[in-house]
């Protein structure tokens, strides 16, 4: 058996305002930079969280890149199987935090990326995959272009016939799924992701991708007013299961957007097994009651942070049920709203600090 939870993916050089400020406010003038891509925060969160973490990418041979593997690097990534490449360019994007009634913005800058160019021909699937348990994939990296597509599908079929568990985030992006003229985004996102989810031992979600991808919503539901019919999850977890009958697992984020600055926040996890759904957080009576989190500092890679501590949890044996795995992915998601930057930077123990109910935020002495 491997030790390594690895992931494929594109990741970015993001750049934006300091804390709630508007381009308009600070251009000309500095942006703050951190590197972040979806796979790549999955990565950082299994690594923070004491697992053995890999990385796989392609990038261009320049020295942005190299800091950027630097980075990895240095919160214990393995980044020995990222393909350096004379091809592309690192992709950028720029992101505007909202406040109260003012969204978030992002603005892509990745056309022409590394990642989005090479062919499965240009990777060592064998390598990549060596010593790995678990391989995470996502639905930002296939939406760019016919290329990163047939990689990341090739790379599925090669896991799971090795025997290596693979989790799939559906991560519908309406600003990609471009590259096919003609063909409507839900319409091939829903072809493309069919192909990649069916080698899925774990199909993740947020509370309207499953719709976006594969037209499969919950009843009553308005994810635009924040409103969300929490129960009705289960059965949308219960129609993925059936259509993709490899799956031992489907989690779903719960995210009700009251404004930019306070969001409830939660999650499930269904047995496919059992049919049984497990939800977190839970009140003093076993009923559910989403964290309110208020005072934002900053909601992007909130998804990834839930992914990443939903497979640490799954492959550390005393938080590894399925009431547990929950409970700890979506109070580790729910720290990740407190950390500047795409990555979640905290630890196990704060993690389970907060599962355990510590959440007054006390000085730590």
């Amino acid at each position: 058996m491997g030790k390594y939870i690895a992931g494929f993916g594109e990741i970015m050089l993001r750049l934006g305002p300091s804390g709630k400020h508007r381009f308009g406010q600070v251009l000309p003038g500095e942006l703050e930079a951190v590197f972040g891509g979806g796979e790549a925060n999955v990565c950082a969160s299994v690594a923070m969280f004491g697992l053995k973490s890999r990385y796989l990418t392609a990038l261009p041979d320049n020295a942005i890149a190299k800091a950027c593997a630097a980075n990895l690097r240095g919160i214990g990534i393995d980044v020995e199987q990222i393909v350096f490449s004379k091809a592309g360019r690192m992709g950028i994007y720029y992101a505007e935090m909202g406040s109260n009634a003012r969204g978030s913005n992002v603005i892509y800058d990745r056309e022409g990326s590394t990642v989005s160019m090479l062919t499965v021909a240009d990777y060592d699937f064998q390598a990549m995959l060596a010593d790995v348990k678990h391989l995470h994939l996502t639905g930002i990296t296939p939406a760019l272009t016919k290329n990163a597509y047939e990689v990341t599908l090739a790379l599925a079929k090669a896991a799971s016939e090795s025997g290596i568990t693979v989790s799939v985030d559906l991560n519908y992006r309406k600003k990609l799924w471009n590259w096919e003229e003609g063909t409507a985004k839900r319409d091939l996102a829903g072809r493309c992701m069919q192909e990649i989810v069916k080698f899925a031992d774990i199909v993740i979600g947020n509370e309207e991708d499953a719709q976006d991808v594969f037209g499969i919503s919950a009843s009553n539901t308005s994810v635009q007013t924040g409103k969300l019919n929490i129960a009705g999850y289960e059965e949308v977890a219960g129609k993925l299961a059936e259509r993709f009958p490899k799956a031992k697992f489907v989690a779903i984020t719960l995210r009700e957007s009251i404004s930019a600055d306070h969001n409830n926040w939660g999650g499930m996890l269904y047995d496919v097994k059992t049919k049984k759904a497990f939800f977190a957080p839970l009140d003093a009576d076993g009923n559910y009651a989403p964290y309110q989190i208020r005072d934002i500092v900053d909601r992007f890679g909130g998804g990834d942070s839930f992914v990443g501590g939903l497979i640490s949890a799954l492959n550390i044996p005393e938080l590894a049920s399925p009431a547990d795995a929950i409970r700890f992915a979506v109070a580790a998601s729910c720290l990740k709203h407190t950390i500047p930057g795409d990555m979640n930077y905290v630890s196990r123990a704060e993690v389970l600090n907060l599962m355990n109910g510590s959440a007054s935020g006390r000085v730590m002495r």
